[in-house]
């Protein structure tokens, strides 16, 4: 596990969790966050992006998946919008309070920020392979935690919606670039502009889910995944990935050249091996 040289030591408490709206289960090779806060359509705040930030840094070493779902009928409705008012939302401050009476500068809350897109930049680390589970509505800030995943299963009800445009804001984290990736620049900008809900059979036409089955047919679906996933040898997988990463920002050369050197790598591991027997 790669961990952040001054990131925590040790896991977030239930307490923690639970003020965070989030729910960590971890056996053995997985690791399951749950959104916990149906009553509210599982919303989420500052507090639920630091805190995944948290869980990503002191996951055990021997996780090698990790699976992202919400309580209940729905992925996540997005941020709780009382993250805007004065008053913000259980002891955490409004986003914009401190912009509007000049307690905070734009290099504070763009640090502030920065902060909160970590907890969705660590389910991209090529030791982990992530996904989402997704029933019910993924709106704006669930959307992004969703194409954060490597893998997004969906419920035959899910519905995805980019929300920020149409509440004068913009999609800030870390889902732009994944959503063009996967759709193209020119679908990115009508699905986010028109704010519209892509539905699941969309979705799957898009590329943005890799399955989509009946809602009581996900969590089997997804235990499913999970059990191919760990069918495979672990640092194979880890090098594949990394592999598979860097290939849209490589030339066919660079690629061919990142591949061999992989290779040899899992070449020499396999030796030592073989030799150790």
């Amino acid at each position: 596990m790669t961990q952040a040289s001054n990131g925590p030591t040790l896991p977030p408490t239930e307490e923690e969790l639970s003020r965070a709206r989030l729910e960590l289960v971890v056996e053995g090779p997985v690791a399951r966050v749950t959104i916990n806060c149906p009553e509210r359509r599982n919303a989420m705040t500052g507090r639920t992006w630091t805190t995944l930030a948290h869980i990503g840094q002191t996951l055990p070493e021997d996780v090698r998946i990790v699976v992202i779902s919400g309580k209940g009928d729905i992925f996540s409705a997005g941020i709780d919008l009382g993250m805007f008012s004065p008053e913000g939302v259980d002891g955490e401050r409004s986003m914009v309070s401190g912009l509007a009476d000049g307690t905070s500068t734009e290099a504070e809350v763009q640090d502030y920020i920065a902060g909160l897109q970590e907890g969705f930049l660590w389910l991209r680390r090529p030791d982990l392979v992530t996904i989402a589970a997704v029933r019910g509505h993924a709106v704006g800030a669930g959307f992004q935690l969703a194409l954060s995943c490597d893998l997004r299963v969906l419920a035959d009800d899910a519905q995805l919606c980019m929300k920020e445009p149409a509440l004068g804001l913009v999609p800030d984290l870390t889902g732009t670039k994944p959503l063009v990736d996967i759709v193209g620049v020119h679908r990115a900008v009508e699905i986010c502009l028109t704010a519209r809900r892509v539905g699941a059979q969309e979705a799957q036409a898009l590329g943005l889910a890799e399955l989509v089955v009946a809602s009581d047919e996900l969590p089997g679906a997804v235990d499913d995944a999970v059990a191919a996933l760990l069918a495979t040898d672990r640092e194979a997988a880890t090098a594949t990935k990394a592999l598979l990463q860097q290939a849209a920002g490589n030339t066919l050369q660079q690629q061919a050249a990142a591949e061999r050197g992989a290779q040899v790598g899992r070449l020499a591991a396999l030796a030592r091996g073989a030799a150790g027997r």
